[in-house]
């Protein structure tokens, strides 16, 4: 066996969650090693929604415009009910959310991202599989095998498993997973329709058997491309892979991207093969049949680029972590595919994790930051598997919440941290806040730490002739920073000389901290406008008043967003020396959450699905 030399983190798997988790690391100046076991890339439309909050996480990364040149945007769904159209929904959020709702083929994302973390240094290292590990104290000693066969001890600090739903690491932690499969089984299709259905918009199209239970489903996807979906229905019977006759299921079953045959097809757990070299993938007719029962107008269809057959699991694991080691996205928790919620959850997980372990191996922060991952996290997946599956037995009517709830929670713009080890509310678990909601400073649905911190628009900077954003102010920005909010630019001075001194005098090793101020909005015109030239940090004006009508600042205001775009803290200038240090010192010795369910860590609340990716 050959032993290598060490690296920071070892990442498992890399599909969307893997690379994300490598981007925000080497992004971060950590040193990483990625490995996937496959070959290449599969050809596959697996995962294809982009939820508008990934596009502001890949924003951050400077991505987020090669993203959207490459994908399409969704603008809605038709819903049809046997042969009658019952609901047309509109994909339209807030003025002040940044991006909309995408599709993009899941091979395309790994592209991308592949990419962009090759830029950083970090290339995957394919045909390289983790076969075992063993953690201690210091570190983790990995045992991979590699393209050419040869097994490889190497050392690493931590190992983070993005391996999927058969996910090596979790099995070596042994995890548990708990869950169910579902009966009925499903069929895609990447396939071109040549039907007058608006551009962008998505389709639902079901057939209510006489006791209401629905016995015919076409569910389509727009995807990048003239008239081109990936389509999903129930499965024939000619195509079924249920061979039990006792009723039971074999095996754990999953969604659509478990595992790999030999042959370098997608299995489920339940051996069902996905790929054009199944004897069971669906053909253009089989498609085609239910287009023709169920689709709004008549429709031909072609260019079959790839079919598969699964079942739908869910199920969640008992813990994201155990000491050095970490579980992301599927290897944490799948769910039915309803509202494009999977990759996106994984994503979000992958850069929740990075930014802290960012902070540890840079001796930035106390290596118990670490378990905030699962006490921010795993909340987040048992809240999207609950929804999802709730969705996906009792459709819409599982949702009793306006439509801009709706909306707003599948674009996963509710996620939020209120109430756990970062962010501890003396209140209780106030009411999830919505972004663009007028409310006064002292109410509960006011922006409060742990929350996203909203992206506005309507700044502007001294030499620019067009306003900018606050998603332009941040990105490519890699630590914490603190916005200091006042009128006065002399406010604005002394308190970014308090932060700098406070923040020394906390943790003189702790988080680096980037100073930004936001000069407020001149209500009345002066002979000579006061100018953010001369202060010692970059500088804006909210000349819209955006930024207020958002963040609610009561006052001269410091608001400090964490590298993953939450809210770490908040607190009125000039009170730095009193109201930083417990954010600070949080980082190295986090607080016990108060509550560990999901409605007292964060979470989202119940949705309902804006389509099935």
């Amino acid at each position: 066996m050959t032993r290598t030399g060490t690296t920071d983190v070892l990442i498992a798997g890399a599909g969307p969650v893997g690379l994300s988790a490598a981007a925000e690391l080497r992004r971060q100046g950590v040193r990483c090693r990625l490995v996937d076991r496959l070959p290449a890339r599969l050809p596959y439309a697996k995962a294809v929604g982009i939820q508008p909050r990934t596009l502001e996480i890949w924003d951050r990364m400077g991505l987020a415009r090669t993203v959207l040149e490459a994908a399409t945007v969704l603008r809605g769904q038709l819903i049809h009910v046997n042969g009658r159209e019952r609901a047309r929904i509109e994909l339209t959020l807030p003025p002040e959310v940044p991006y909309a709702f995408a599709a993009l083929p899941q091979y395309e994302t790994e592209r991308l991202l592949e990419e962009y973390v090759a830029g950083l240094g970090t290339s995957i290292e394919r045909g390289t599989e983790l076969l075992s590990f063993a953690q201690d104290q210091d570190g983790v000693t990995a045992r991979l095998r590699t393209a050419s066969g040869t097994e490889e001890e190497v050392r690493t600090g931590y190992l983070i498993g993005c391996d999927g739903a058969h996910s090596t690491v979790r099995k070596g932690l042994g995890l548990g997973y708990e869950g169910a499969a579902f009966d009925e089984e499903y069929m895609l299709g990447d396939v071109e329709a040549d039907w007058d259905i608006p551009h962008g918009y998505g389709i639902r199209s079901s057939h209510l058997a006489a006791d209401g239970s629905t016995d015919d489903l076409l569910v389509c996807i727009p995807l990048p491309g003239p008239g081109r979906y990936r389509m999903s229905m129930l499965v024939p019977p000619e195509l079924s892979t249920r061979t039990d006759t006792d009723g039971s299921r074999p095996g754990d079953g999953s969604t659509p991207d478990d595992g790999v045959t030999p042959g370098g097809r997608v299995t489920s757990g339940d051996g069902v093969a996905h790929g054009l070299e199944s004897g069971r993938a669906p053909e253009l007719h089989h498609l085609q049949a239910v287009v023709d029962r169920l689709a709004p107008e008549p429709a031909v269809l072609s260019r079959l680029r790839w079919s598969s057959v699964f079942r739908i699991s869910h199920r969640i694991v008992d813990r994201y972590a155990d000491g050095r080691v970490f579980v992301a996205g599927d290897a944490a928790h799948i769910h039915p595919p309803t509202g494009a919620q999977g990759m996106n959850t994984g994503i979000q997980d992958a850069c929740n994790l990075a930014w802290k372990l960012a902070l540890v191996i840079r001796g930035q922060a106390g290596p118990a930051l670490l378990a905030t991952y699962d006490a921010e996290r795993r909340p987040i997946g048992e809240e999207v598997v609950g929804r999802t599956v709730r969705h996906a037995t009792q459709g819409i009517e599982a949702d009793p919440d306006d439509p801009r709830t709706v909306l707003l929670r599948e674009a996963q713009l509710l996620v939020n941290y209120r109430n756990g080890p970062l962010a501890p509310h003396p209140d209780g678990s106030p009411e999830t806040p919505r972004p663009g909601d007028h409310v006064p400073e002292d109410s509960p649905a006011a922006l409060h730490p742990g929350d996203r911190a909203p992206d506005c628009a309507g700044l502007t900077a001294s030499g620019s002739a067009y306003p900018w954003r606050l998603l332009d102010v941040l990105r490519e920005r890699t630590g914490h920073v603190v916005l200091l909010y006042a009128t006065d630019p002399t406010t604005v001075a002394a308190a970014a000389d308090s932060v700098e001194a406070t923040a020394k005098a906390t943790a003189a090793t702790g988080p680096d901290l980037q100073l930004i101020a936001l000069l407020a909005r001149e209500t009345e015109p002066e002979p000579e406008p006061s100018t953010p030239d001369a202060l010692p940090v970059p500088a804006y004006r909210d000349a819209a008043g955006e930024f207020a009508r958002l963040f609610h600042p009561n006052g001269p205001t410091a608001y400090v967003i964490r590298p993953d775009g939450h809210l770490a803290t908040r607190f009125p200038l000039p009170a730095t020396s009193t109201a930083l240090p417990p954010y600070l010192t949080a980082l190295s010795t986090p607080p016990p959450p108060p509550d560990t369910t999901p409605e007292g860590i964060g979470g989202q609340q119940d949705s309902t699905p804006t389509g099935e990716t």
